[in-house]
């Protein structure tokens, strides 16, 4: 589309005087003037109304993963031209193929400007990779990636359970393939089929069938809904851009993470993706998958009655083994009279010696009689009880003469102990005329200085003890008067003897300086 400058007001036109500007000249002077925002606009209403929305093909460069704003910015080139693209953020999440350094895709977008770098872009709104030979690249390079993490390992693989009692399916439920397993499953052995409805191809569908087998995994063994034995993953035959959901990474992992044996039946036989490598099976058919599924019911039951029949035949013919071989030892057992021969011989024999053999116990024990009997005259118990009893007489008298010395002994011993405790007793001191000081706690006092600090002291004499209080000790009104204890008071316990102290040194040997007066001695009365 032309440029179309904005209308000016139209001039009359005149013919150029002498001296003034040729025509060419006073045509620019009246081109229109634009500014930078204007043309921007009118460029890009250009550009956008001419082309609107492409596929382009070419190489992708300059990618550098999602910008922080979560868009992405790269170039498609080929060998002669190079224009910057753009994938929104929005966009760039529903890709089927991911934009890749070094990739050759068809991407279909809207070709506009972008006013910041007066430059021209591709809007990507779809990216596929551009032929047969980059969706493969892009395939095997995935495979071997997934095939690294140990995805596609034999040991992960488990049995199909033999005979399933729910089946799952993942497809579409508008399409042959579930007709076809059904119908199969009719033919061999019906079983209970739960289907899960999904897309298998276009944008969307590999999430779909993902999601499909989780959420079958989620199921609970015992709940509402029944917790299928086995899962089939079908669809039918396509190009490789048809099949391509199956090859994407979330099926795979769902696949490989199932905990539901797995048969995946995607396309015909000759057709190959990457969840045929992460299942527990690969069938080359929906139909196959339904014959791998289940066994043929009218095969079982011919086999059970083959085994019945070989079972009963079994037992039968060993029956009569046995029989055989009871009836070969019944005539191999000897008769009664045989068998009990060898018996009677025993006994009789027996018999024959037992007669003798008690006779001449009989006599043996006779002769051991005789024998205890003439012990026993000989060494009477009367005359064994006679000489007992002369020498318990014998000793009887000297039990008594020991036992009075002893006693005799120690009363001796017990006197002359007495006369040392009377010699050794405080109380005879006391009997010669002195007395004994206590305090009111009872204990000795041994100095005149303690005395005086004393508040009451006590006097044991011989005959008794009275209590007295020092000259000038405080009174003290809430005690009691001093009286005399009677004379039948229980004497005091005696108190431990103190440590002798050693005897004050001469007067010779005083030390130098005045002498302290001695303390005088307080009254007691």
């Amino acid at each position: 589309m032309p440029l179309v400058p904005p209308p000016r007001p139209a001039t009359a036109a005149a013919a150029p005087s002498p001296g003034e500007p040729a025509p060419s000249a006073l045509l620019q002077a009246n081109a229109p003037e634009w500014s930078v925002g204007d043309l921007t606009a009118a460029l890009k209403r250009t550009l956008e109304d001419a082309f609107g929305h492409v596929r382009l093909r070419g190489e992708i460069s300059g990618y550098r993963g999602p910008h922080g704003s979560g868009h992405a910015y790269f170039s498609l080139k080929d060998g002669t031209a190079k224009i910057d693209a753009v994938v929104w953020k929005g966009v760039l999440g529903r890709l089927r193929q991911k934009p890749k350094e070094g990739l050759e895709v068809v991407a279909t977008g809207k070709i506009t400007t972008f006013a910041g770098k007066s430059s021209y872009q591709i809007v990507i709104d779809a990216m596929e990779p551009a032929g047969i030979g980059a969706w493969m690249a892009l395939l095997e390079e995935r495979k071997r990636l997934l095939a690294a993490e140990g995805l596609f390992e034999a040991d992960r693989k488990r049995p199909i359970p033999f005979l399933p009692r729910v089946i799952g399916v993942v497809t579409s439920p508008t399409g042959a393939v579930i007709r076809d397993i059904l119908h199969r499953l009719e033919d061999r052995f019906p079983r209970p089929v739960l289907v899960w409805p999904v897309r298998v191809q276009g944008e969307g569908a590999a999430e779909e069938i993902a999601a499909a087998i989780r959420g079958f995994n989620a199921l609970a063994p015992d709940g509402a809904i029944p917790r299928p034995d086995v899962l089939i993953v079908a669809r039918g035959g396509g190009s490789i851009e048809d099949l391509w959901a199956f090859n994407e990474e979330a099926v795979v992992r769902a696949a490989a993470e199932s905990g539901i044996p797995l048969i995946s039946a995607v396309g015909h036989e000759t057709d190959t993706t990457l969840i045929d490598f992460a299942s527990d099976r690969r069938a080359p058919t929906p139909t196959g998958a339904a014959e791998m599924a289940v066994p043929v019911r009218a095969e079982l039951s011919a086999q059970i009655h083959d085994l019945g029949a070989r079972k009963a035949g079994t037992m039968l013919r060993r029956i009569e083994r046995e029989r055989a071989d009871f009836r070969a030892l019944v005539r191999a057992i000897p008769g009664a009279d045989a068998f009990l021969a060898a018996k009677r011989q025993r006994l009789d024999l027996a018999d024959a010696r037992l007669r003798p053999a008690l006779a001449a116990n009989a006599r043996d024990s006779r002769e051991r009689l005789n024998r205890l009997a003439d012990r026993l005259t000989r060494r009477s118990p009367a005359i064994a009880l006679a000489e007992a009893r002369a020498r318990l007489a014998g000793i009887d008298h000297r039990p008594r003469t020991a036992i009075a010395r002893i006693v005799e002994r120690r009363r001796d011993r017990l006197g002359a102990q007495a006369g040392l405790l009377g010699a050794l007793s405080y109380k005879a001191v006391l009997a010669r005329g002195y007395a004994l000081v206590r305090d009111a706690d009872g204990l000795p006092v041994r100095s005149a200085e303690a005395a005086a600090e004393a508040a009451r002291l006590q006097l044991q004499f011989a005959d008794g003890a009275v209590f007295v209080r020092p000259e000038g000790a405080p009174t003290d009104p809430a005690a009691a008067p001093l009286a005399a204890p009677p004379a039948d008071a229980p004497t005091p316990p005696r108190p431990k003897r103190a440590p002798r102290r050693a005897a004050p040194e001469p007067a010779s040997k005083a030390t130098e300086g005045p002498t302290e007066p001695a303390a005088r001695q307080g009254s007691l009365f």
